[in-house]
C-alpha cells in the first residue's frame, strides 16, 4: 500500500498541472467557447502524461463547468460560468434602504470593535483616534468635505481593537460605509452644519469612552451614533 502512495501523489500533481494549464488557456481566452480541445491522444503527447492523467484533468474542468464532452465528437470549451459577485458590490448607495442595511451591519461589527478598542488600545492608537477626530473638526470648521476623514476615524477605532479583521472588513465595505458620501455626490448642497456638529459630538463620546477604557460605554456610544444615522435615513424614506 505504501509503495503506491508516491505514485498516487505524483499522478495527482500531474492532473493538477494539466488541468491548471488548460484552465488558464480557457480563462485567458486562448481557448474560446466552442473551441474543441485536442484529442486525448493529442493531450497525452502535448503534456507528456498518461491517458489516465488527461482523463482526470478533463473531468476536473468538466466539474468546474469549463468544458463539455460531446459523445463521439470530442471535448469542447464552454462559456465560463459567471463568477459570484464580490461582497458589497451589489450595494446601491443611492437607495436609502441600502444605506440603512449598511448602517445595521456596521452596528453589529463596529460596536464590538469599539468595545475591544476600549480595552486593547495602545497609547499610539488612542492618539490616532483623537488625531482623526481633530481632522474632522478642522474640516467641519472650514466647510470642506468630511467623508474621507469620517472613514479614517472609524478605521482608527478598528485598528485600536487590535484585530486586523475589523479594518479588513471596513475597507471591504469601502466608500458606501459613509452614507452621506453618496448624498454629497448627487447633491451639490453642503451637508448641514448642525448635522455635522451632531455627528462630531457623537464621535467625541466614542473617543472619550475608548480613552478611559469604558468598554460598555464605547459600545453604547457607537451604537447610538449609528442608530441616529438609521433614524435620519428612515425619516428621508418617510419624507419627513
Amino acid at each position: 500500500m505504501q509503495s503506491g502512495e508516491p505514485l498516487a501523489r505524483g499522478r495527482k500533481n500531474l492532473v493538477e498541472t494539466v488541468s491548471d494549464q488548460l484552465r488558464r488557456s480557457i480563462l485567458s481566452g486562448d481557448l474560446r467557447p466552442g473551441d474543441k480541445l485536442p484529442s486525448e491522444a493529442g493531450l497525452t503527447q502535448q503534456y507528456d502524461v498518461s491517458r489516465t492523467v488527461v482523463r482526470e484533468a478533463i473531468a476536473s474542468l468538466r466539474a468546474d463547468g469549463l468544458v463539455e464532452a460531446r459523445h463521439g465528437v470530442g471535448v469542447f470549451v464552454r462559456t465560463p460560468p459567471a463568477q459570484p459577485a464580490l461582497p458589497f458590490q451589489s450595494i446601491e448607495p443611492s437607495k436609502i434602504s441600502s444605506i440603512i442595511e449598511m448602517l445595521e451591519l456596521r452596528m453589529g461589527v463596529e460596536t464590538e470593535a469599539a468595545g475591544l478598542a476600549a480595552t486593547r488600545r495602545s497609547p499610539a492608537q488612542e492618539e490616532a483616534i483623537w488625531e482623526r477626530y481633530d481632522d474632522l473638526s478642522r474640516l467641519i470648521a472650514s466647510g470642506q468635505p468630511t467623508t474621507a476623514a469620517d472613514f479614517a476615524f472609524h478605521l482608527a477605532i478598528a485598528d485600536a481593537a487590535n484585530n486586523p479583521r475589523f479594518r479588513e472588513f471596513l475597507e471591504m465595505m469601502g466608500r458606501p460605509m459613509i452614507p452621506r458620501a453618496q448624498l454629497e455626490d448627487s447633491n451639490p448642497e453642503p451637508t448641514p452644519a448642525d448635522y455635522l456638529k451632531q455627528l462630531q459630538a457623537e464621535h467625541k463620546q466614542i473617543a472619550e469612552a475608548i480613552s478611559v477604557g469604558d468598554e460598555e460605554g464605547a459600545r453604547q456610544a457607537i451604537r447610538t451614533h449609528l442608530k441616529h444615522g438609521q433614524e435620519r435615513y428612515r425619516r428621508l424614506i418617510r419624507g419627513s
